[in-house]
């Protein structure tokens, strides 16, 4: 009787229906469309067809113009499924993922409808989960980027299970050599992303060795940081950030006046690399209110937001035992690794630490964030280990809880689990 009445009373948790299929965001242009919506290239040309022959792709052209890329000459058609007899289409998961034309010629070339560049096989039968970086300039998104992407391939993907994977071979090769080399082998601090110079995203994918979970698509985009408070530069990638799962926001404690302050003082003829320049960290979450947040219900966003406060070795010269701004045993300077599980206490622990440090050396700051994002946790992150002189950084690079940030969205998002453990 006791059992039946227990099983009556005891709510078993429902599984979350799977949906016959999912939106799809563009990886490069971060529209989001229907997978009915896309368009094929088709895998030949015909010189007695004009439908068929080789031809400019103006609206491919368009998006290449946009990053400063060549375009290109004359590439295959473009095909639209609405063209097509059903019976010629080819769905797998309820999902349009070919066609074959009509001269018997089937292509799994699927487009982005908006931009025309070619979407990853995963496109529609898994969500879109894209995570942005944000950030003013001279936070060290660059940096971070190489340090988290290194870090992920190397320690996180395995700690859970999975792998993180270049989207493509040319993704890898830049990667590679314009990032990962010059810092991890050569000691070179990466230079400043420049306004002009607009790089496509760099796209990873997060792939669980368990199928049930689908793969999270990690977009970086490698943007100038001046752009984040210039309206129409930021227009580009509203649609970015607007269509994100998650948000890594970057602050540098520099772009904090007191902090800034204090730690020139304490450095003294120390002072290491120190920009002219600073963006202060609210000018960034007022251009992101302007330009999507201020658009969407509301007026907040429950976007999963993790404020990342970059550069954390820099803080050891405001620590004291007092712990007016930082204790000597703080947090902060102690790397933790997270396995198969985000670990709750340390989560807590860091999340408080960085949340009061804020508020007491930037309040304004503090307080607009949690108007207009609804999820946000607090990280201190080093990229590097170390405060970099000259441009280089001295001995080798050790990264201090990089990927915490993101295992917490991973979190967020339902992908790993949380457990306290002391």
């Amino acid at each position: 009787m006791f059992t039946f009445l227990k099983s009556i009373f005891e709510k078993k948790p429902i599984p979350k229906e799977r949906p016959p299929f999912f939106d799809i965001v563009c990886p490069l242009c971060f529209s989001k469309f229907s997978p009915e919506d896309v368009v094929f290239r088709a895998t030949h040309h015909r010189n007695d067809d004009e439908d068929y022959a080789l031809q400019e792709d103006e609206i491919l052209n368009h998006y290449r113009d946009k990053f400063g890329l060549d375009s290109i000459d004359e590439i295959e058609a473009v095909l639209d499924p609405e063209l097509v007899p059903d019976e010629n289409k080819l769905y797998v998961d309820n999902v349009l993922v070919g066609l074959t034309d009509r001269y018997g010629m089937t292509t799994k070339k699927r487009l982005c409808p908006k931009c025309h560049n070619e979407l990853p096989i995963t496109a529609g039968k898994a969500p879109s989960n894209i995570i942005s970086i944000v950030g003013a300039s001279q936070v060290g998104k660059s940096v971070y980027m190489t340090s988290l992407i290194h870090t992920l391939q190397k320690i996180t993907a395995s700690n859970f299970e999975a792998a993180c994977m270049p989207l493509n071979a040319e993704i890898s090769r830049k990667f590679r050599e314009n990032y990962e080399a010059p810092l991890f082998e050569h000691g070179n601090l990466l230079d400043s992303t420049q306004k002009e110079k607009r790089q496509e995203p760099f796209i990873f994918q997060f792939i669980f060795k368990d199928s049930s979970k689908a793969p999270l698509t990690l977009v970086f985009f490698d943007v100038a940081g001046e752009g984040m408070v210039d309206r129409e530069y930021l227009d580009i990638y509203a649609a970015h950030v607007k269509n994100s799962s998650g948000i890594l926001f970057l602050v540098d404690p520099l772009q904090i006046r007191t902090i800034r302050d204090r730690i020139m003082i304490n450095l003294g003829d120390r002072p290491g690399e120190f920009t002219a320049r600073y963006d202060e960290p609210r000018d960034v979450v007022i251009s992101l209110f302007e330009n999507f947040i201020g658009y969407q219900e509301q007026s907040k966003t429950n976007i999963p937001t993790a404020v990342v406060l970059t550069k954390s070795d820099m803080l050891q010269s405001l620590k004291d035992e007092d712990g007016d701004y930082i204790k000597s045993n703080s947090n902060v300077f102690k790397n933790v690794v997270h396995k198969e599980f985000l670990n709750l206490s340390e989560f807590e622990n860091i999340n408080g630490e960085v949340r009061r440090f804020i508020e007491k050396v930037d309040r304004p700051f503090k307080d607009a964030l949690e108007v207009y994002f609804t999820n946000v946790a607090y990280f201190a992150v080093s990229s590097l280990g170390s405060n970099p002189v000259d441009q280089r950084v001295t001995g080798i690079v050790t990264p201090i809880r990089v990927d915490e940030p993101f295992i917490w969205l991973l979190h967020e998002l339902d992908y790993v689990e949380g457990r306290e453990q002391h």
